[in-house]
C-alpha cells in the first residue's frame, strides 16, 4: 500500500532532490540540477515568493518504504487571480515512476491542498517563483540535454498528466539553430530600416558600459515586457540581483542593445548555456564541483549559447530595430568570435506569435516543446487557454 508524507526533515528534503537521480540513472540526455537550486526554491529565506505565498512538499513511498515519486504545491497570492478566470495555485518538481495510481494520489495531494486554501484550479508543472526556471512538462525534444534550470522529464509524464484531467494552457517552445548557419534575407531588410536614422546605434557592451547593464535592463526590460500577460514589473534592486547572478559567466559578446539617442530600447541578451559544464559535477557545488566548474570555464569547454531576453520598447517596435540587433550579433559571432557552435532560445510562449516569427526569421527551428497544464477542479466551466499577446 502507498503512502504520502510531507517533506518536514532534512532526511525527507535529501531523499526529495535524490529521487530523480535514481529515476533518471539510465537516461543519457538527462542533466542532474544542481541540489542547491532545489533546495533554494523551498528555502524561505532565500525565496522571496515565500513573502507572498506558501508551498508544500510531500513524498510517495510503496509498501517497502521506497520512494517512488515527489511533487509540491503551491499560492502565490500575487499570482492566484492574475489574469485567471477563477484562483489558480501551482504544482511542480513532479517525479513519479510510471504509475497512474501513484501519480494521481500526488495530483490528488495538490488539489486537495489548494482547495483548502480557496484555489479552484492548479497549473503544473511551474516553479514556485519566476517563469523562466522549472516551468513546464517537457513532452517533445527528448534526444536533446536540458538547458539550466530548464525541465527535463519522462515521455510518460505526459499521460499521466493528461488522464488526471490536465489541459493544455499553454505550450513553450525553444528554438535551435547553428551559430554560423544562416539568417533569413528580412532580417537585413529590417536592419536596413535602421541604417537610414544615424540615431540609432547597436553593439555589444563595452566593458566600461558593464556597470550599467542592470540600469540598461531594467529600463528596457520594463517598457517592453513589464505588465503585458502575466509578466510583473522588474525593479531596479531585481535588476541588479539578476546581474549579480549572472556575473560569473557573463561574456560581453552575447549582450546586445539598441540605442536611440544614447537611450537603450532594445536588448537581445545571452548566456554560455550552464548545463553544459554543470553535467560535470553531478549536481554538487563543493569544493571538488567549484574546481570542476572553474576548469570548464577556463578551458571554454562550453560551445553552447542560450538566449533569456529580448525585446523593443513598444515606441520603436516596427522599425527593423529587432533585425539589426541579430545582424549585429551574427557579424560579432560568425565572423570575429569564434566561440560558439549551437545557439537555443529558450521560453517561447506559442501565445506571442510576433516573438516566434522573429526567432523564425533568426533561422530557429523549434527542438524543444514544453506544455503549461491548467486542471480546473470543476471541470463543467469552459477551459480557456491562455491569451494572445497582441
Amino acid at each position: 500500500m502507498m503512502k504520502i508524507q510531507e517533506v518536514t526533515t532534512s532526511s525527507e528534503a535529501k531523499e526529495f532532490v535524490n529521487l530523480p537521480v535514481r529515476l533518471y540513472k539510465n537516461e543519457p540526455h538527462w542533466i542532474r540540477p544542481l541540489d542547491k537550486d532545489i533546495e533554494s526554491v523551498f528555502d524561505q529565506k532565500k525565496n522571496k515568493t515565500f513573502r507572498s505565498g506558501e508551498g508544500i512538499r510531500w513524498l510517495l513511498l510503496n509498501d517497502k518504504n521506497e520512494t517512488i515519486g515527489r511533487v509540491a504545491a503551491f499560492i502565490d497570492k500575487k499570482a492566484v487571480n492574475k489574469g485567471n478566470d477563477q484562483p489558480t495555485g501551482g504544482i511542480g518538481f513532479f517525479e513519479c515512476v510510471d504509475d497512474q495510481q501513484a501519480a494521481f494520489i500526488l495530483f490528488d495531494h495538490c488539489k486537495k491542498w489548494l482547495q483548502e486554501r480557496g484555489m479552484e484550479a492548479m497549473d503544473g508543472p511551474v516553479n514556485f517563483g519566476t517563469r523562466d526556471r522549472w516551468w513546464g512538462l517537457l513532452i517533445e525534444g527528448f534526444d536533446k540535454p536540458p538547458n539550466y534550470q530548464c525541465n527535463y522529464n519522462f515521455p510518460y509524464y505526459q499521460n499521466l498528466f493528461e488522464a488526471y484531467g490536465f489541459q493544455v494552457y499553454f505550450y513553450q517552445l525553444t528554438f535551435c539553430r547553428a551559430v554560423n548557419g544562416p539568417v533569413q534575407p528580412r532580417l537585413a531588410e529590417k536592419a536596413a530600416l535602421t541604417a537610414e536614422d544615424p540615431d540609432y546605434d547597436f553593439r555589444f557592451l563595452s566593458k566600461t558600459e558593464m556597470p550599467r547593464l542592470a540600469e540598461y535592463i531594467h529600463e528596457v526590460y520594463n517598457k517592453a515586457w513589464a505588465k503585458r500577460g502575466d509578466n510583473p514589473e522588474l525593479n531596479l534592486q531585481q535588476a541588479k540581483l539578476l546581474v549579480k547572478q549572472m556575473k560569473p559567466i557573463l561574456d560581453p559578446k552575447l549582450i546586445y542593445f539598441g540605442f536611440y539617442k544614447g537611450q537603450p530600447v532594445s536588448f537581445f541578451i545571452s548566456l554560455p548555456e550552464m548545463n553544459q559544464i554543470f553535467k560535470y559535477v553531478n549536481g554538487k557545488l563543493n569544493w571538488i564541483g567549484k574546481l570542476k566548474f572553474l576548469w570548464h570555464t577556463q578551458m571554454k569547454t562550453n560551445r553552447k549559447a542560450f538566449g533569456i531576453l529580448f525585446g523593443v520598447v513598444p515606441e520603436h517596435q516596427g522599425k527593423g530595430l529587432d533585425g539589426a540587433m541579430v545582424l549585429k550579433a551574427k557579424d560579432v559571432l560568425q565572423t570575429q568570435y569564434n566561440r560558439y557552435d549551437e545557439y537555443e532560445m529558450n521560453w517561447i510562449g506559442d501565445f506571442h506569435p510576433t516573438m516566434i516569427n522573429v526567432v523564425k526569421q533568426v533561422g530557429g527551428v523549434v527542438c524543444k516543446k514544453h506544455a503549461t497544464y491548467r486542471k480546473l477542479f470543476d471541470e463543467s466551466k469552459p477551459f480557456k487557454r491562455a491569451p494572445v499577446l497582441k
